[in-house]
């Protein structure tokens, strides 16, 4: 048998941080995120299919960066259990039970983190996900064909060069909202009602106003921890502010990749020129829809 599949990475653009078990099960997490066209690739191979003694391998390979703030590690977790589990994944109930699953795989292992990246590898598309004690709620947000294309010609996502350790970075978060940082708290707060605001300005397409949200995620994520920023992206950041609505670090900061939402096009190819100026390595990228796939040879 020869089971082959791959789960896209994603952006994420409001909410961040409120997917995690010791926000959201207490206030309730929202995070609206996008599957991107760069993919977890992997086989599992049986049988006469697999080259080792035991008769099983399986692999996996990407061209995301590491570090990359896009959800790699959780994409890799999910296409894992997919392959293992070795059945086509055809219904939103067969991708939430795939998405719960790695999550609470890594819950096991002792990984801090929240499950908007599972949820995103799992179903692909633009989504607002609501995450509870009980239960995980999957909101679609629909923006026509026009206004889906607009946004995808106007953002620019790069990786700096520099990865970062995540984990680092939540525990410094989680330890200050242990210890009562009500700054903290507000922060999330915050980042977790925009991301409705985010849904609502995405179907509008005002895109002066999904600018504004993602800038919002930035200063929010500087309330958090210092560690989520540094001289080299506020540097950036400060050169493209002419040219942009808005933008901010991918899932943690501190690294990893950035994402600007350009005023025109006008302004993306300056915003661009900025980035390789910096040796920023350019992401172009369309939106991913097909979420997670599974294909099975006997």
């Amino acid at each position: 048998m020869k089971v082959t599949g791959r789960a896209p990475v994603r952006v994420d653009l409001a909410g961040a941080w409120t997917d995690v078990v010791y926000f959201f099960e207490p206030f309730g997490g929202a995070t609206l995120n996008a599957a991107i066209g760069y993919w977890v690739e992997g086989e599992l191979l049986v049988g006469r299919h697999a080259p080792t003694q035991d008769g099983v391998q399986i692999r996996y390979h990407t061209q995301v960066p590491t570090g990359s703030g896009l959800g790699t590690s959780a994409a890799m977790n999910v296409l894992w259990l997919a392959l293992v589990r070795a059945e086509p994944v055809t219904t939103p109930e067969a991708r939430q039970m795939i998405a719960e699953g790695s999550y609470q795989a890594e819950k096991i292992l002792g990984i801090v983190g929240g499950k908007q990246d599972q949820y995103a590898a799992a179903f692909g598309g633009i989504n607002l996900f609501e995450f509870f004690k009980d239960r995980s709620v999957v909101h679609p947000v629909r923006i026509p064909a026009d206004k889906l294309a607009e946004l995808e010609r106007r953002l620019v996502l790069c990786y700096t060069g520099a990865s970062r350790l995540s984990s680092r970075i939540h525990e410094n978060v989680w330890g200050r909202f242990s210890r009562g940082h009500r700054e903290v708290l507000d922060a999330l707060l915050t980042m977790r009602d925009s991301a409705y605001q985010a849904k609502e300005a995405l179907e509008k397409g005002d895109w002066e106003e999904v600018g504004k949200i993602l800038t919002l995620q930035f200063e929010c994520s500087k309330r958090l921890d210092a560690s989520t920023t540094n001289e080299t992206i506020e540097r950036l950041f400060s050169e493209v502010a002419p040219d942009i609505l808005g933008g901010k670090p991918c899932g943690a900061g501190g690294g990893g990749c950035l994402l600007f939402l350009c005023k025109d096009q006008d302004a993306k190819s300056r915003v661009e020129e900025k980035i390789t100026t910096h040796k920023m390595t350019l992401l172009p990228f369309r939106f991913d829809f097909a979420g997670l796939t599974v294909h099975i040879e006997p």
